[in-house]
């Protein structure tokens, strides 16, 4: 089978759309995790943030901006978290580039992840680890 989000894109599967235009596609999520989470998406194939062309990915978050400021119109949402997941083990399901909308209120009940502190050196080399391939342009 093909790509899911393809074939919702292309009218082969049913959605609730709630934006298209020529490069972008936006969808409610079949299992929200707050009412009005919209997936928004290339219309172009890609599997993930490190794989879209940076035109494409501009357009895309354009038209979050602009979706998620209707969302927030249209259900009162005092606040938003927009995700974006690359691969399996950051949960990523579905390998079609998305980006998830959604909307918050100050008693929603969700919660953010647990984080801990980085001990002695640690956040030092890590960051930079990451400026150096930075700086040799090798990302």
């Amino acid at each position: 089978m093909g790509c899911l989000f393809c074939e919702i894109i292309n009218g082969k599967i049913p959605c609730y759309k709630v934006y298209e235009d020529a490069d972008v596609f936006a969808f409610l999520d079949i299992n929200p995790t707050m009412p009005g989470h919209t997936l928004v998406l290339p219309k172009k194939h890609c599997s993930g943030l490190l794989d879209v062309d940076v035109e494409t990915l501009s357009k895309i978050m354009t038209a979050a901006q602009k979706i998620t400021a209707a969302i927030q119109k249209a259900l009162g949402s005092s606040g938003f978290n927009i995700i974006q997941n690359n691969g399996v083990p950051a949960g990523q399901v579905i390998e079609h580039l998305h980006f998830h909308i959604i909307p918050r209120n100050e008693s929603d009940g969700l919660k953010h992840w647990p984080g801990k502190p980085y001990s002695g050196d640690m956040a030092a080399d890590i960051a930079n680890k990451i400026q150096q391939k930075l700086e040799i342009g090798n990302w």
